[in-house]
């Protein structure tokens, strides 16, 4: 599961919201189920800034969002935004719905990446499963690879990677 909180932030207050954003990913980290979390700072000519935070399944989110720490945490943000927007995305829908950020995900990296992982997941399939399946009619050896696929994508191979590639991923953030 992956939340986006966007908030548009009040000028005077952003070096308090990257304080406070950066204590409440901490928290955050603190909660099982938790896979990461980044601050998406704005653009230029935007103030709104997003967080964004990982967990493994809706139980681990829904344990962070009725935690008391964090609404104690999200208490103290009132007086630094203007305005806010809270969004889940789960699966494969979060690979490519994130924002379109200067500071995010490159749109580019993260497809050919998807591209490299899908091919290899499918030379891998059809050389050691296909066999087995072979005999099947189409329409269920189709459906077999792509909920295998899909599952290995959306589960292991896609989470897993675009944490070890962050850096690569958002070639911005470096240096």
């Amino acid at each position: 599961m992956t939340v986006t909180a966007a908030r548009q932030v009040r000028p005077d207050q952003v070096p308090a919201f990257e304080a406070w954003a950066e204590e409440i990913m901490a928290l955050a980290a603190t909660f099982p189920g938790h896979l990461g979390s980044t601050l998406l700072r704005p653009g230029s000519g935007s103030s709104e800034y997003h967080l964004v935070y990982r967990f493994h399944d809706r139980e681990a989110l829904a344990a962070w969002e009725r935690s008391p720490q964090r609404h104690e945490a999200l208490g103290r943000a009132g007086s630094m935004v203007d305005s806010s927007r809270y969004s889940r995305v789960s699966g494969l829908e979060s690979f490519f719905t994130a924002p379109d950020r200067a500071d995010g995900p490159s749109r580019t990296r993260l497809t050919a990446l998807t591209i490299a992982v899908v091919f290899a997941l499918q030379l891998v399939v059809q050389a050691v499963v296909a066999p087995w399946v072979g005999h099947w009619p189409l329409v269920l050896r189709a459906l077999f690879y792509a909920v295998v696929l899909v599952l290995a994508l959306g589960y292991v191979f896609m989470p897993f990677l675009t944490r070890r590639l962050a850096r690569w991923l958002r070639p911005r953030l470096r240096g």
